[in-house]
């Protein structure tokens, strides 16, 4: 595991490091970890996105807990803190079906809509998905290194991997 300092990241949560660090969440099940990084400005994010779409929110909305929002704004912090999507490439992880549905029922499916949608922003802004771990029916942690860009995943059923 990464020695350094660690920012973490909630649930329905986003954040970048600059420079040195690393990012971390924990809890992926349905839920899809994006992680974003520029290797030249060493500029890193991470969005802990919960649900793929804020159509379905009322009211005022947290804009880090869907896709469609929470990638975005991301990317807005990044570049302003000099990172290009030009250069950012993204890794996936989580999106699992975490219980046993009728998984003809679209709605059922939220791993899978999550990481659907999360790749459809991200193909919007031209920015390539290099390595994923998602789906399963598992939970995951992940930590990304600001420095290297290594994202190293971690899960209690099929151990660690680094991507």
């Amino acid at each position: 595991m990464i020695q350094q300092n660690v920012v973490k990241v909630g649930m329905a949560d986003l954040n970048i490091v600059v420079g040195e660090g690393a990012l971390r969440t924990t809890g992926l099940g349905s839920c899809v970890g994006v992680t974003l990084y520029d290797s030249v400005a060493k500029i890193a994010g991470m969005a802990h996105v919960m649900l793929p779409s804020s159509d379905i929110a009322r009211g005022p909305i947290n804009i880090a807990k869907f896709a469609d929002t929470a990638l975005p704004e991301m990317i807005r912090l990044m570049e302003r803190e000099g990172a290009s999507t030009r250069r950012m490439e993204a890794k996936l992880a989580g999106g699992a079906q975490m219980f046993a549905f009728d998984t003809r029922k679209d709605t059922m499916r939220i791993g899978p809509r999550n990481v659907e949608s999360c790749k459809a922003v991200l193909n919007r802004y031209g920015i390539p998905v290099k390595a994923e771990d998602t789906g399963g029916n598992y939970g995951r942690t992940i930590e990304l290194d600001c420095a290297t860009g290594i994202l190293h995943i971690r899960s209690v059923q099929h151990g660690s991997r680094d991507l």
